[in-house]
């Protein structure tokens, strides 16, 4: 009975060590190429022409009925109207962030999720079709799920919302890759 037991527990952890040793070794052969940097990711719906409180009659918290941004000590309304760089005051804004690394891979951004054994890019960023719509602080909940000292950049790529949070050094070096893009690309960093 003892020896049955004992085995178990040796198989749990020896299955254990190989899931850590595994994420850690993915890793190492995702950063192995150089040019890697902490990213966390999160996909938005595109925010509606009529602000971000849409054609609803019940306002979101922080929100005015019409839609306008109220001012509020944590600096959630802070941005005007419409903003599309401005945080919302929706309770779940802090949900959807995953954390991650991205690899510059020529005129490409590859977008890994850390907890994850999958060896290929989760999303695939390309050059040409990133624009840059604002960047902001992380507001509210934010705080609590980025690493600290994160930027939020509020990029669109292929018709996709997406919001990046990065370090000022990796937003400063995503935002001059980004401009680097070959003679008669089109770039749009704001």
């Amino acid at each position: 009975m003892v020896l049955v037991v004992l085995s178990v527990v040796s198989a749990v952890v020896v299955v254990l060590v190989v899931g850590v040793a595994a994420f850690a070794l993915r890793r190492r052969l995702i950063q192995r190429p150089g040019g890697t940097f902490d990213c966390s990711l999160r996909t938005r719906p595109p925010v509606s022409p009529a602000g971000a409180a849409g054609s609803t009659a019940a306002a979101s918290p922080g929100q005015t009925p019409g839609g306008a941004a109220s001012s509020s000590p944590e600096g959630v309304g802070k941005a005007a109207d419409g903003d599309p760089a401005a945080p919302s005051a929706d309770p779940d804004h802090g949900k959807g962030w995953v954390f991650g690394i991205a690899r510059y891979s020529g005129d490409r951004i590859e977008w890994f999720r850390v907890f994850s054994y999958a060896p290929r890019p989760r999303r695939v960023l390309q050059r040409a079709g990133i624009h840059v719509i604002g960047r902001r602080e992380p507001a509210g909940q934010e705080e609590l799920a980025l690493l600290a000292g994160a930027v939020i950049l509020v990029c669109e790529h292929a018709g996709d919302r997406i919001e990046l949070a990065l370090s000022d050094d990796a937003l400063t070096g995503f935002l001059a890759w980004l401009e680097a893009a070959p003679p008669g690309q089109r770039v749009n960093v704001a």
